[in-house]
């Protein structure tokens, strides 16, 4: 489902891994998309769709938080950025 929120915004995906209560987004995005919109965007579309999907969401307040972080890659190669986010999922 974020894969194709973000082939829709053009936005790739480097590398992705979900946990049970939060997921770590490695995003290659254009300059002009700001974090805030891509954020909204995917939060905002998975959101509506599981609640179609699975009606007992319906309920909930909400399924995301208002937070997330955002940083750039600067000087941080993308292998260092994709073997952080892909080791997320062996941390205890």
């Amino acid at each position: 489902m974020v894969q194709e929120i973000c082939g829709e915004m053009d936005v790739a995906i480097v590398a992705m891994e979900c946990d049970k209560d939060h997921v770590h987004l490695f995003l290659n995005t254009l300059p002009t998309l700001s974090p805030a919109d891509t954020m909204a965007k995917i939060k905002g579309v998975t959101s509506k769709r599981l609640r179609g999907e699975f009606p007992h969401l319906q309920h909930l307040p909400s399924l995301w938080t208002r937070s997330y972080f955002v940083s750039t890659a600067g000087n941080v190669s993308t292998e260092t950025i994709k073997q952080y986010v892909e080791n997320q999922k062996t941390r205890g």
